[in-house]
């Protein structure tokens, strides 16, 4: 991988996208906005599974933790190939929608508005999501769903507190580790954030060293 970012990390401030001051609003949230959004759509959405689809308990727990461990390789996907796709490309455009969808991220690492998807452009792509998931699963998305979003709240917020909290839970030290790696020494490497596992099955753990 050739290409990379073209700007410098910095430790403090606040980056601007958008002259617009609403457009520049709506790329902004914090945890309590996204928690708060999807934690009730959550629990509706099992609700509607064990009522009205009728699908047994049994079920949708066992579905529910296989979405979450989809979403873990989700992460790394789209970490890798959507969020650094300057890594495989020239294109300005590419670099500029890259930007905008993470590369402010690298460039203001402990901006903390900007850890977690706004609330409209995540409730868009939710909605999209779980259309395409409602036609391959049927009626088993309103299991599935719920558990890929659940483990998206919980990456959100591991990435959250390595950013937020200088002295994270003794759990999370290691990953907190190993997402300032990716940050500040191998932008190319490192991509889970929620986990090392897919990192290791691609082999894009950063040196031991």
């Amino acid at each position: 991988m050739e290409q990379g970012h073209d700007y410098k990390i910095k430790r403090e401030g606040r980056a601007r996208i958008f002259k617009n001051p609403i457009l520049e609003a709506l790329t902004r949230t914090s945890p309590y906005v996204i928690w708060g959004i999807y934690l009730p759509l959550n629990s509706y959405l099992l609700y509607l599974a064990i009522t009205r689809y009728e699908i047994p308990v049994k079920y949708v727990v066992g579905i529910f933790f296989f979405a979450m461990f989809f979403w873990t390789f989700a992460e790394y996907m789209l970490h890798r190939f959507l969020f650094h796709m300057e890594f495989y490309s020239n294109n300005k455009m590419f670099h500029k929608i890259s930007y905008i969808m993470h590369g402010v991220h690298h460039e203001y690492p402990h901006d903390k508005e900007r850890l977690f998807m706004p609330p409209v452009p995540s409730l868009i792509l939710a909605s999209i999501l779980f259309s395409v998931f409602y036609l391959i699963l049927g009626k088993y998305v309103f299991a599935f769903f719920p558990g890929f979003v659940f483990g998206y709240l919980l990456y959100a917020t591991t990435h959250y507190l390595t950013h937020a909290v200088k002295n994270p839970p003794k759990p999370l030290r290691k990953l907190w580790q190993h997402h300032l790696i990716h940050h500040y020494k191998y932008p190319d490497k490192a991509f889970g954030v929620s986990n090392r596992f897919w990192d290791t099955i691609f082999g894009t753990l950063p040196p031991e060293k």
